[in-house]
């Protein structure tokens, strides 16, 4: 028989849940530390493959998923997607001093940014809805309809084009030292632009991952990025101009 005390045990041990693995714990919130004190790309890529990927896959698909967040016109994966993307621009500005821990803003950042795009999403359609009111009443007389015969132009010949004006360039073109470090890093994304951007729509570049991939090589800031792109748009533009004429 057994005795009172050994039932008592008993029952609390049969009492007990089971024990879950969170998948955004300590040992994340670790490595989003040691990734914000990462001084090189590859240590900070490294990192993030081995800890944090996986755990923020996991926490955007269950944010989708909870709060129903989904946007027209795009599946789930796409979504996904984009938003983790989106993310990976703001951790730099996670602030462990503020003694928050990453899971809470990361999750804040993602639903935000998502409520955003499909108040976005929604005001487009609007507005196409309205635009395709007038035009399809314009679309009925002939003196309001003009036909172009429109020439298409292949991204790798401009892309090509780019290469070797930008080359020039930078070789030959007096740059401050952010710009000759903005210009390297372009030469970097558009030399291998196939393989950085494998499987985008379209080959639609998605511009958080150029600006995040431009912030870890050159180490600049975002507005010290968009001082110096200044004078490789209008390289870009005179090269796209040349090709189009």
């Amino acid at each position: 028989m057994l005795s009172a005390e050994t039932t008592s045990d008993l029952v609390k041990k049969r009492g007990r849940k089971a024990t879950t693995v969170n998948y955004f714990d300590v040992a994340e919130e670790a490595a989003v530390r040691r990734y914000l004190i990462a001084e090189t790309f590859e240590e900070k890529n490294a990192i993030y493959n081995e800890f944090l990927r996986g755990p923020l896959d996991k926490m955007i698909s269950s944010i989708i998923r909870r709060y129903k967040l989904y946007r027209k016109d795009m599946n789930f994966t796409d979504i996904h997607t984009d938003t983790h993307s989106f993310l990976m621009t703001k951790v730099d500005k996670f602030k462990p001093s503020k003694e928050k821990k990453a899971y809470s803003y990361f999750g804040t950042i993602c639903k935000n940014y998502l409520m955003g795009q499909i108040i976005k999403d929604q005001k487009d359609t609007n507005r196409k809805i309205s635009y395709e009111d007038i035009s399809s009443s314009l679309e009925q007389r002939p003196d309001m309809v003009y036909y172009m015969e429109l020439e298409k132009t292949e991204t790798d010949d401009i892309i090509q084009g780019f290469l070797t004006e930008l080359r020039h360039y930078i070789d030959n073109e007096p740059l401050t030292d952010n710009e000759k470090k903005l210009g390297i890093s372009l030469l970097e994304l558009f030399e291998n632009y196939k393989t950085i951007f494998l499987g985008t729509d379209n080959n639609k570049f998605n511009k958080n991952i150029i600006l995040l991939s431009i912030r870890e090589m050159t180490n600049l800031s975002t507005k010290e990025i968009r001082t110096a792109m200044k004078r490789f748009k209008k390289l870009y533009y005179a090269v796209l101009n040349k090709i189009i004429e």
